[in-house]
């Protein structure tokens, strides 16, 4: 796979304007900082996420190119991939195929099945699916997809840094959350274009991007975290390094402490029913258990995106008042 490049990006914007929502940018409006914040709300994309640009420019990209199968595109995900990667598929007339474990939530499996996919229950781990998603992509002729490390899903991603900048033009820092990295490295590779600068943004205890950093290369990592569904990659893409190390990229840790006063605060504050991923991006802003671990300067333009809502909004709600 060729490198990341910021041509990539402008290619996946021609390819999917139109076919995805732009994204909404807001004022955090708070009025206290000596910042300006400012929120890009990409929980509101089709299917919940951010990863709805990704998988759309995948398989248009394929599609254009005539690579695009019969048999359709298969996933192992049971996550925010798996939706959108379904959604995509449905609107390209082709087929899905989505493996998760056994184990699997009822509710992923039935909202995969709402976009029109097979979903194929396999073993009792993401391993096992993926092991069975790949030997199904060779047995039938599937073209396999990826939930973030493919260049047409980072590209896809990576699109919405031009539609932030044209709400914010003069904006000097975007800050995102990192998993396994196609959303950071998509965005990275478009704000040095720019010369923006981006925090990268991730939970203490699954600190994948963090750690590559350190090491200079790909490193498994332990995954422990209330957003690990969504940021809990073992290990971080080397596209995704490759920009941490090319560009203005602050690399940062939050807890869960943080990542869960933050998210209920969204609620509280501004009727944001997030996922713990799209709260640790602005808990590195925000920080309300300590000191913000990114310390805006004094007039700098900030930018926190919040990446997606396919989350259980029950744990938001406290007692009416007067209960």
């Amino acid at each position: 796979m060729h490198p990341l490049t910021y041509d990539d990006v402008t290619t996946a914007a021609a390819r999917i304007r139109g076919r995805v929502r732009p994204v909404t940018v807001a004022p955090a409006d708070s009025g206290t900082e000596p910042y300006a914040l400012h929120l890009a709300l990409e929980h509101l994309q089709h299917t919940g996420s951010f990863k709805a640009r990704g998988a759309r420019n995948f398989l248009l990209a394929h599609r254009e190119e005539g690579t695009l199968p019969a048999a359709g595109v298969t996933i192992a995900s049971g996550g925010n991939a798996g939706l959108a990667c379904a959604w995509a598929a449905a609107r390209q007339g082709v087929p899905a195929t989505v493996f998760l474990p056994a184990t699997a939530p009822k509710v992923k499996a039935d909202r995969l099945r709402s976009y029109g996919a097979d979903v194929r229950l396999v073993g009792t781990e993401y391993a096992d699916a993926l092991a069975a998603c790949e030997a199904f992509a060779t047995e039938t002729g599937a073209l396999a997809s990826h939930a973030y490390d493919h260049p047409l899903i980072a590209a896809g991603a990576g699109t919405l840094l031009d539609e932030i900048l044209r709400s914010v033009p003069d904006l000097d820092t975007v800050v995102v959350a990192v998993g396994g990295g196609g959303l950071f490295a998509g965005v990275a590779t478009a704000a040095r274009h720019h010369g923006v600068r981006t925090v990268a943004v991730e939970p203490r205890n699954c600190r994948a991007l963090n750690a590559a950093v350190s090491a200079g290369h790909p490193v498994d990592v332990p995954v422990d975290s209330v957003a690990a569904d969504s940021l809990g990659a073992r290990r971080v893409s080397a596209t995704a390094l490759r920009a941490a190390q090319e560009g203005d990229v602050r690399s940062v840790l939050v807890t869960d402490t943080a990542i869960t006063r933050t998210r209920r605060a969204l609620w509280d504050d501004r009727r944001l029913a997030v996922e713990h991923a799209a709260a640790t991006a602005l808990a590195a802003v925000t920080s309300p258990d300590g000191p913000a671990p990114y310390r805006p300067a004094p007039g700098e333009k900030v930018c926190v995106v919040l990446c997606g809502a396919n989350t259980d909004p029950s744990d938001l709600t406290g007692a009416p008042a007067g209960a």
